[in-house]
């Protein structure tokens, strides 16, 4: 799938090697997929296919590593993702709590490689995870690499509340347990700061801001002058319950209801998880007409850009607190404004780049209500759209996203040659 977590990685992993610094993007679980030039290695560790087979079956830990690495390979794991594979966290609390096992687990194999690999091979200066949800590799790793490790924090919670009730807190209580590891964290806006320091019980201040960042060169949209007709009310985001496409739905028919000439158009993935679900969703819509659109998910990078372009205002309405909303970023950059529920990153999003309205969550009237005045104040929708474009490209360009990394790696690594100096 595309996801955006990955996605974001990569541009970060690119914007840091076109600064001078020396990258490697290790993929774990799968190959990742991205609509740029991808910055990844090909090997492949906690290949998804091991991990599983080392979590169900006690005689495939027992095998020699050779005879067993071939189920890692790239392409073999891409093929295994077409068919029947989950990453629904409500299937997957045993295995969860078996990664957390680290050095102790039946992963204790996959822990090792990751950490030679890293500390012996690679020997950087440092390393960031990409989720918490991998700690437990860190003490199998600190053993093999001296230097500072870092965790980024991008919507492990969301994971966590998808467990059932009987694995939440235990994983909870050993992912905090472990995390405590970490040398420090990096976040994308002070709420997930707040809301991970909280719910892994460390403190405040070892969570650092790192602003997102996205690629602004093909972004050469300018805001409209006048919007289209009928106006079109755009949905960029991954098909799911989460992302709230079903209470965009409900506001565009209660819009239509109301008279005015609108039509939602949707692109975005949509995977094989969510399928039956997005047939309920199109059924249930069939009232709605050609006012309704699915374009599909954009093959490439270009694709997107094309698809936001023809957009007169866009709205991803989450129903969970959404920790980083690059899409909303992508749309400013587009020249098109937002409609965004007031939780998660979208306050500050909005507070920093003037790009678009905020409407209570879980009130689709004020979902309407806030739409209503994007399509009925033409002089708002223009200038949400040019401020937006304007700001969007002063506070989340790729070069001040390196500049807070380098700041805050510089500054670890100086703290730990200092200590190192002391004890020698």
């Amino acid at each position: 799938m595309f996801c955006g977590s990955c996605m974001h990685d990569n541009t970060w992993a690119r914007a840091l090697r076109d600064a001078g610094v020396e990258v490697t993007l290790i993929p774990t679980y799968t190959p990742i997929r991205v609509d740029e030039e991808n910055l990844s290695s090909q090997r492949v560790f906690f290949g998804g296919i091991n991990v599983y087979l080392e979590h169900r079956w006690d005689f495939w830990r027992r095998l020699p590593r050779w005879a067993t690495r071939w189920v890692d390979h790239p392409k073999l794991i891409s093929l295994a993702t077409k068919f029947s594979v989950s990453n629904d966290a409500s299937n997957l609390g045993e295995l969860t709590l078996a990664m957390l096992d680290g050095e102790s687990g039946p992963q204790q194999t996959d822990v090792e490689e990751l950490a030679a690999f890293i500390g012996n091979d690679l020997k950087p200066d440092v390393v960031c995870f990409s989720n918490a949800l991998l700690c437990g590799v860190l003490r199998t790793l600190k053993q093999q690499f001296s230097g500072p490790v870092f965790c980024t924090l991008q919507g492990d919670d969301i994971f966590l509340d998808s467990l059932p009730d009987k694995f939440r807190t235990e994983t909870i209580r050993r992912m905090s347990e472990r995390s405590a590891e970490f040398d420090g964290f990096l976040v994308h806006s002070n709420y997930y700061r707040d809301h991970m320091s909280e719910l892994l019980g460390l403190p405040a201040e070892r969570f650092h801001r790192i602003p997102l960042g996205i690629d602004f060169s093909d972004f050469e949209g300018q805001p409209k002058a006048v919007a289209g007709e009928p106006f079109r009310i755009g949905y960029f985001a991954r098909i799911c319950p989460e992302k709230g496409l079903h209470v965009l739905i409900d506001a565009v028919r209660t819009l239509r209801q109301r008279g005015r000439s609108v039509r939602l158009v949707a692109g975005g993935y949509l995977g094989s998880r969510d399928q039956a679900w997005f047939d309920r969703l199109r059924k249930d819509a069939a009232d709605l007409g050609t006012a309704f659109e699915y374009a599909g998910s954009p093959p490439d990078h270009a694709g997107k850009v094309a698809f936001l372009q023809t957009l007169d205002v866009l709205c991803v309405p989450t129903v969970y607190r959404e920790p980083k909303g690059i899409f909303v970023l992508e749309s400013l950059a587009s020249g098109v404004p937002v409609v965004q529920p007031a939780h998660g990153s979208f306050p500050e999003m909005l507070d920093q780049t003037g790009g678009g309205l905020l409407y209570q969550p879980d009130d689709t009237a004020d979902l309407v209500n806030s739409l209503e005045r994007v399509i009925d104040e033409p002089t708002l929708r223009l200038r949400l759209a040019t401020e937006g474009s304007s700001r969007v490209r002063e506070a989340f360009n790729m070069e001040a996203m390196v500049r807070q990394t380098q700041t805050i790696f510089e500054a670890q690594l100086q703290s730990f040659q200092a200590i190192s100096a002391k004890q020698e």
